[in-house]
């Protein structure tokens, strides 16, 4: 575009910054703002929105901050992306204060900002401020709570270690409870011991997908926390009878600005060799003893024959 003598405006720079939002890309995004604040591009809502949300997403939270208060004018999009940055960050009691100021401002929240502020008090354990902004949302603002909304208060509740009102919150929702509600009480469960009302999580999430090979490891581990060998062994049975493979864990790195994204015994990569190396030496130096097994398998078959 800029070989051709075409200047970019803001609604280019609102496109690239969504990009580098999904990459990750944070050195390309401060690149972009360069450019944006070099050639004077008028920063309106839109467009400082979406710096927030790169900002946020590639991790830099104190720049998205700084975007925001340099911005000459907000809209309730704006205050919602810097409370869920806010909340996504770990800075509960900030994003709290955030929607506040937003009220008393006179904009008014949607659903979009109350899932942040549900997220700020889960991350933050604030039960009581959860319970009065889950009500709130109702009784002041007249706003429908939806799924991701009770999945947030159930995990609120749950990691909180009230798993009986957790529960009873979700026999009482006005919708039908999906895996993601499901399963924040199922990880609850987990955390606090509670192998029966796991189970009943656990065998709900199986309905509701009975091919996710997570559920299956997880409530097969959750029996063995509870040293209930047979039922661990019948949830390890009934994966192998239903075709249930366990999907390999992936990762991904930014260098020099190219993403290089990793599977678990991936050798797609041009320098998979000298990953599979350094692997090996930092093993042999880490001492660890669970990467024993590993490290033989490893010298024993060598990098470039692994699959």
């Amino acid at each position: 575009m800029q070989d051709a003598g075409i200047d970019p405006d803001e609604v280019t720079m609102v496109s690239c910054l969504s990009a580098c939002s999904q990459l990750g890309a944070l050195d390309v995004g401060i690149w972009i703002h360069h450019y944006i604040e070099k050639h004077k591009l008028h920063l309106n809502v839109v467009l400082g929105t979406a710096l927030i949300d790169m900002y946020t997403k590639c991790g830099n939270i104190t720049k998205a901050l700084q975007v925001f208060h340099e911005m000459p004018s907000r809209n309730s999009l704006t205050w919602t992306s810097i409370i869920g940055a806010l909340a996504l960050h770990g800075n509960a009691h900030d994003a709290l204060s955030y929607f506040s100021e937003m009220v008393e401002v006179g904009l008014r929240p949607d659903e979009v900002t109350f899932l942040g502020v549900l997220s700020a008090c889960s991350h933050g354990g604030l039960v009581e401020e959860g319970r009065k902004y889950f009500t709130q949302m109702t009784s002041k603002f007249s706003l429908s709570p939806q799924l991701k909304h009770y999945s947030c208060m159930v995990d609120l509740l749950g990691r909180a270690g009230l798993l009986d009102e957790a529960e009873e919150l979700v026999k009482s929702m006005a919708v039908e409870p999906d895996a993601v509600v499901w399963g924040a009480l199922f990880f609850a469960c987990r955390m606090h011991g509670n192998f029966v009302m796991g189970e009943r999580a656990a065998l709900k999430l199986l309905e509701l997908d009975p091919h996710d090979s997570g559920i299956y490891v997880l409530l097969a581990n959750m029996y063995g926390d509870a040293n209930m060998w047979e039922e661990a062994g019948k949830v390890r049975k009934m994966m192998r009878e239903r075709g249930v493979e366990k999907t390999p864990g992936c990762s991904s790195i930014e260098v020099n600005g190219t993403v290089y994204e990793f599977i678990v015994r991936d050798k797609s990569h041009p320098e998979s060799e000298k990953i599979y190396g350094s692997l090996i030496q930092l093993t042999r130096q880490s001492g660890f003893a669970e990467f024993t097994y590993g490290l033989s398998e490893l010298e024993t078959h060598g990098a470039s024959n692994l699959t």
